[in-house]
């Protein structure tokens, strides 16, 4: 009786489980998806007469230590994101939202690797032949070693990848293929799954990489790259706003070295460029004088990166003040807001604030508080900050100055840079700038 089938009902699309079925799924709310499946039950208890067999054991101490053998791509900031290089038979997640990039930087990856004695395998489905040669061709690319395929089935595809050996395989999208053993349409999260499994056995198999790039809406929950996180081994996702040039390559997981890189790029009509010095392009349009904005310092990873913050402050035409936000936190404003109401005396009450971080970057960091406070501040006074000036600090609720990580690299990004102050908490440095350290204990210090 353990081991008698159970009749159970499961949703094609999220995959939740019912007793019984129903028309419309009451997790992910979609209609005509509860389909019935037959479940076994096996027994729980232990089989006495189960043998293990020893020779499983690997013994890691006759393991070598050499590193994994990486291929490099030619891309500096590529390379380095990935801790060296592609490490060979490792699947790759690149995710972004729709048109950020995906697919232009996958060419590129190509294009730098045509060197390799292996073809290379391009496979879409989303576009045909015709239309990925005119991307290719925009890219100023001349393949040799390339070969398309134009395919939705991942056994199809799969046996591909095995016929051709190709040095890299790209997959575009994996919202796009389907598995013949999955009885559900193309983006399904079962589907995306189970596609996703077979890829990572032909990887692994034939010590082939391959990325697959995937579609991700604003809450990253929609489109399906967040549930295959955990199955692939390196998840990088390209960021940025497709109103502006840069856009930031951010590893979130890499099995085969560090999280704490990004790669920085600018879009172009040749594709995207390595930006070498990103916080000179950051800064280069800044306006000397310009009441209302302030310089600050951020960081991504290892890496330091100085930042314009803007802020224009108007009367209120209407009862209740707005708070805007483009690329900061609205909520992290809003308590900036109180706190120079409270702690400073400034009466924000009848004001609206906007608040823009210039380049198109988010930056969630509480070190440019208080250059968010100052931008606010000389927007309101109409006051200019010294354009030579930094500001990096965390704000607290009694208006304090906190301190922050990595404060003398922040601090030396700057004086790099040729700023000659730079306001900052009051803490020990053990190390000597040539720049001016400006120590406050709080913010009305920082504002005098």
């Amino acid at each position: 009786m353990q081991n008698e089938p159970k009749t159970i009902f499961i949703c094609s699309k999220c995959d939740a489980q019912f007793p019984k079925w129903s028309g419309r799924c009451l997790n992910c709310g979609a209609w005509g998806t509860i389909t019935e499946s037959i479940l076994r039950l096996t027994s729980l208890a232990q089989d006495d007469n189960l043998k293990f067999d020893q020779n499983k054991l690997v013994d890691l101490t006759v393991i070598s230590s050499d590193k994994f053998e990486r291929m490099k791509t030619g891309i500096a900031e590529i390379d380095e994101l990935f801790g060296g290089g592609i490490v060979k038979g490792s699947l790759i997640l690149l995710g972004g939202e729709p048109g950020i990039g995906k697919s232009t930087l996958c060419l590129q990856i190509i294009k730098q690797l045509e060197g390799a004695d292996s073809p290379l395998l391009y496979v879409s489905g989303e576009e045909s032949a015709p239309q990925t040669k005119l991307r290719v061709e925009r890219l100023n690319y001349q393949p040799k070693n390339l070969k398309f395929l134009s395919e939705t089935n991942i056994e199809e595809i799969g046996a591909a990848i095995a016929s051709v050996k190709p040095a890299l395989a790209i997959i575009d999208s994996i919202q796009t293929v389907y598995s013949n053993e999955v009885e559900s349409e193309a983006g399904a999260v079962n589907q995306i799954r189970a596609c996703t499994a077979k890829l990572i056995g032909v990887a692994k198999k034939n010590d082939i990489p391959i990325i697959i790039t995937g579609h991700v809406t604003k809450d990253g929950t929609v489109a399906g790259p967040k549930t295959l996180e955990h199955l692939v081994d390196v998840v990088v996702y390209l960021e940025g706003d497709e109103f502006h040039d840069f856009r930031i390559l951010r590893s979130t997981k890499n099995r085969f070295g560090s999280t704490n890189e990004i790669g920085v790029f600018e879009m172009t009509n040749a594709g995207l460029i390595e930006v070498k010095d990103p916080t000179r392009a950051f800064l280069s349009q800044a306006h000397e004088d310009s009441a209302g904005s302030a310089i600050s310092c951020f960081m991504e990873g290892t890496r330091a990166f100085l930042i314009e913050v803007q802020a224009l402050v108007t009367p209120t035409i209407f009862g209740y003040p707005q708070r805007k936000t483009s690329g900061y936190d609205l909520n992290r404003l809003q308590m900036i807001c109180a706190v120079l109401f409270k702690r400073a005396g400034l009466n924000l009450n009848n004001q609206d604030i906007h608040l823009n971080i210039v380049g198109g970057i988010k930056v969630n960091e509480p070190a440019i508080d208080l250059a968010v406070a100052l931008a606010i501040v000389s927007a309101l006074k109409n006051k200019p900050v010294p354009s030579d000036t930094a500001a990096i600090g965390e704000l607290g609720l009694g208006g304090e100055i906190r301190s922050v990580s990595n404060i003398e690299k922040r601090i030396s990004e700057a004086e790099k840079l040729g700023f000659k102050n730079a306001i900052i908490p009051n803490i020990k440095i053990n190390k000597e700038f040539k720049i001016k350290l400006r120590m406050v204990k709080n913010l009305k210090e920082a504002i005098e």
